[in-house]
């Protein structure tokens, strides 16, 4: 089996693997030709890798293109899962956006960057002048919603099943919950409804490498994002091995008549 990975910090320990820079795709094309999973490919490899190369890629392009950015993701959130995603509205900005925005939601209203992760992008707007701020930096409005949380769920799903869940809470009078913004972890009292419902949602899109972040509000779930690349330390302090659940998955996609190489070592191409 022969496995090539465009990002060594995240397929460390893979057995059969040889790292390419992705800048280096084309000029090491007959290598990826020739392999049978391509692991954590860019996203402008994606499209052809998988189109033009007709290549498995891990994640998937479901995982990719749904995962992209904020809009494309919670657009396939709300098609297929409506009742689990905050009450958000997607727009361009224009004269009206302000009034438009304070008269459905008033304040204090959540506003998003629309490409973003760890916690970076995420705003609490109090006020007309944050808002104001806010429509001055993006052209494309992403507003949702403030849920009363002082913490949320990260579920993790890697291939086709759940790995890992914790809570991420925030520091007193904290706005994000992010453990890059400070956040602590908890293992205890983890709800099997919140960790179902991202084993749904996960399957019902094709979702298969992704970190869910999961609330608790008015009695019910809600999905407020996932994150294609997430952070692992959650999952580590937990015995939990990433890189050996890909490994499994891939697999067990592959199937037991592919035949697998002798050489279980590693060699980087610069």
């Amino acid at each position: 089996m022969k496995l090539i990975s465009f990002n060594p910090y995240r397929t460390l320990g893979i057995p059969n693997i040889t790292y390419i820079k992705p800048e280096n795709m084309f000029k090491e094309i007959d290598k990826v030709k020739e392999a049978d999973y391509i692991l954590f490919p860019e996203y402008w490899q994606v499209n052809s890798l998988v189109y033009g190369l007709k290549k498995r890629i891990f994640p998937n392009i479901n995982t990719f293109h749904l995962g992209h950015n904020k809009i494309e993701m919670t657009r396939g959130l709300m098609t297929t899962f409506k009742d689990a995603v905050p009450y958000t509205k997607i727009m361009g900005k224009n004269n009206s956006s302000i009034e438009i925005i304070e008269e459905e939601f008033g304040y204090p209203v959540v506003a998003k960057e629309v490409k973003n992760s760890m916690g970076e992008g995420v705003f609490l707007v109090k006020d007309r002048k944050e808002l104001k701020t806010y429509l001055e930096n993006n052209d494309t409005l992403y507003i949702q919603e403030r849920l009363p949380i002082d913490r949320d769920l990260r579920v993790v799903y890697i291939g086709n099943k759940v790995v890992s869940a914790y809570w991420r809470i925030g520091k007193e009078g904290s706005f994000h919950n992010n453990i890059a913004k400070g956040g602590s972890y908890s293992y205890e009292n983890i709800p099997i409804e919140g960790v179902n419902l991202v084993d749904k949602i996960a399957k019902t899109l094709g979702i298969n490498h992704a970190g869910f972040d999961v609330v608790y509000a008015y009695n019910k779930y809600f999905i407020l994002e996932f994150n294609v690349l997430f952070g692992n330390e959650g999952i580590k302090k937990r015995g939990v091995s990433i890189e050996e659940e890909i490994y499994k998955y891939i697999l067990s996609d592959l199937g037991p008549n592919k035949p697998m190489g002798p050489d279980r070592g590693r060699k980087i191409i610069s």
